[in-house]
């Protein structure tokens, strides 16, 4: 591959220069006027790399390795350039005072300005979590999350959704994205399951798609407005830990030990890595917070992602071949065993590249200083994490043009991105059962419409959206269920507690499911579980009681326990977290789009069962994986 190639001359060039970077240049000490290499568009990126990393101090080197969250520098932004970050953040609901498109663009050109003040002007990496669309940001186009874009079996379709979203978010400054999620799901009890294409590997390879429409074809497409360097995550195992592992404060399964072989791990956790990067070529890879124990190795003890050096250097970087660089989670190796410079030190020696330590950017850079001045850390180490973070700047023209360009700021969350969002939900839901061919509905029928979740755009968000854990109620533009349905039908009574009388209805369409959550405080057994709510359990009874014809929607991130409820339904969709465009939903209720969603998750019978996948002995679900009936337009 191209960039293999590249990345190999880059390391060369590297260690032949790793005796002279340790006294590096005084500024200005060039022998002649001309414009520095790495200044030269023309020249190649591994000689532009080259050329900067000879010239670099070792404080600039390992302030190119760390990241801020935008909280700890925006008072004083003066610390962008006097730390010489090579990267900002914003976590999930860290954003502008006001959330819009141009107060982002131009937040992300007031810390460029930052960091363009440095001695070697080296421009600044903004990322943040678009895992839906660029959700933080009111106003965008908030897509399905990816448990329901694996359930549309449409690779195309996919890319095409991380297209507009790399468009979105390029076009209001963050040019890196922490998406997509390539982990498989393995338990349905897991906080993240919303955040994975599904339960089988290979459908999650060929969800990957996601990559090409993030970051387009091949690094020459990296520095156009409409593309984004995209992030894989979490490497690897971190939809596979066991229930019950997780020590991670009241986390039950997130965080947690993945227990395995390496056979099951190469076949399900580390297979969609290897499409990452050999097919796709991605161009960062973030390491989970997870742990991995070997059931096939005596005495083996679980070894957190951040400190497996095995993983993260002989098998992703060596043996698969990636030449991006490695971004740290969240604090991550505040996790580790020891103290901080231990922290630091074994993670930097293991293979992270870039850290991100939100609160802490100047501790860790001193830390880190401090353990290479120790030579406890080598200046090989350094020359490679820097070369890889320098190889991606350049990439993505940052160099050229370090400002946002704004040309697509106007496309955001326009009626032409909505409406692929809107493909995207009608091509998710899940015909789950249809008796008495129930639907399609009629727009001439009496609808009577109940659940909170019917008329909660937040609610059928979920996570990640405006805030880190998402929220209930009015929180962005679009479309709710509801107000779908009432475009299309002429007569619509909503009870959200189904208190309203229901005499005269044809059909009713009671619309169930979760609020929002995200990571671990999803986990179910931390204040959460798979079973419906004792409210849903009473909409359910009372209007499919009532009513002839009654129709049930699930709108959550995972499955939810429904076998109980089932003989009382006519028909039941799996809706899943559809985002913003909720008159998606009432596309295929009403038959102008077909029912063609399979599951991409197996469904449990009772949450006992989990986990439960495809291929599993005595495998006996409410659904299988895959499974999904379908109408005629």
């Amino acid at each position: 591959m191209r960039r293999n190639r590249l990345r190999r001359a880059v390391v060369l060039a590297a260690a032949a220069l790793a005796v002279t970077t340790s006294v590096p240049l005084a500024a200005g000490a060039a022998t002649d006027s001309r414009t520095p290499a790495y200044l030269n568009p023309r020249l190649p990126v591994a000689q532009r790399v080259s050329d900067l990393l000879s010239r670099m101090t070792l404080a600039e080197k390992i302030g190119q390795m760390t990241q801020a969250e935008r909280g700890a520098i925006d008072a004083d932004q003066s610390q962008i350039t006097s730390l010489g970050l090579g990267s900002v953040l914003s976590g999930g609901g860290s954003t502008p005072a006001e959330n819009v498109p141009e107060a982002w663009a131009d937040m992300v050109d007031g810390y460029q300005k930052a960091a363009l003040n440095t001695r070697l002007h080296i421009p600044i990496l903004y990322g943040i979590d678009s895992v839906h669309g660029d959700g933080n940001m009111v106003g965008a186009t908030i897509f399905p999350h990816n448990v329901a874009l694996g359930a549309t079996r449409d690779p195309q379709l996919v890319a095409d959704v991380e297209h507009i979203t790399a468009t979105e978010t390029r076009a209001t400054g963050p040019q890196w994205v922490f998406a997509p999620c390539v982990c498989v799901t393995r338990d349905e009890r897991w906080g993240r399951t919303y955040e994975s294409f599904g339960e089988d590997p290979k459908l999650v390879q060929q969800m990957e798609t996601a990559l090409d429409g993030f970051q387009g074809n091949g690094s020459s497409d990296l520095a156009k407005p409409d593309h984004v360097l995209a992030t894989a995550k979490h490497y690897a195992g971190d939809g596979d830990t066991t229930y019950g592992t997780s020590t991670s404060g009241t986390y039950t399964i997130d965080q947690g030990v993945t227990i395995t072989d390496w056979q099951h791990f190469q076949q399900v956790d580390l297979a969609p890595y290897v499409t990452a990067v050999q097919k796709h070529d991605v161009g960062s890879i973030m390491p989970s917070f997870s742990s991995v124990q070997w059931t096939d190795r005596a005495g083996s003890t679980p070894v957190k992602m951040s400190a497996n050096k095995e993983l993260l250097t002989d098998v992703l970087k060596q043996k698969i071949g990636f030449d991006g660089f490695l971004i740290s989670d969240w604090e991550a190796i505040h996790q580790l065993p020891g103290d901080y410079a231990t922290q630091v030190r074994t993670a930097v020696n293991a293979g992270i590249d870039m850290f991100m330590e939100p609160n802490s950017a100047p501790q860790f850079e001193q830390a880190l200083l401090a353990e290479v001045q120790a030579g406890r850390v080598s200046m090989a180490r350094i020359d490679d994490a820097v070369s890889r973070i320098l190889k991606s700047k350049f990439e993505l023209g940052l160099f050229e043009h370090p400002y946002t360009d704004r040309t697509n700021i106007g496309t955001v969350g326009s009626a032409a991105h909505r409406s692929v969002a809107r493909q995207a939900v009608a091509e998710s839901q899940v015909l789950l059962k249809n008796s008495g061919n129930a639907l399609p509905l009629k727009p001439s029928q009496k609808i009577y419409v109940a659940g909170v979740n019917a008329n909660d755009i937040g609610n059928q968000a979920g996570g990640w959206t405006v805030s880190w854990q998402g929220q209930s109620g009015n929180v962005i533009p679009g479309t709710t269920i509801l107000q779908g349905i009432q475009q299309v039908a002429r007569n619509v009574t909503y009870s959200a507690d189904a208190s309203a009388p229901t005499k005269g209805s044809d059909v009713g369409v009671v619309v169930i499911g979760e609020t929002p959550y995200a990571e671990g405080v999803g986990d179910v057994g931390n204040g959460h579980t798979l079973n419906i709510s004792d409210a849903d359990r009473a909409n359910i009874d009372k209007v499919c009681g009532a009513i002839k014809t009654c129709v049930v929607l699930d709108v959550a991130g995972r499955t939810q326990i429904v076998t109980d409820e089932l003989s009382k339904m006519d028909a039941f969709v799996m809706s899943w977290l559809p985002g913003s465009e909720g008159a998606g939903v009432a596309d295929v209720l009403f038959g102008k789009k077909p029912f063609t969603g399979k599951l991409s998750v197996t469904w449990p019978r009772s949450e006992s069962q989990e986990p439960i996948n495809v291929g599993d002995p005595n495998y006996n679900p409410l659904f299988p994986y895959g499974y999904g009936l379908t109408t005629r337009r």
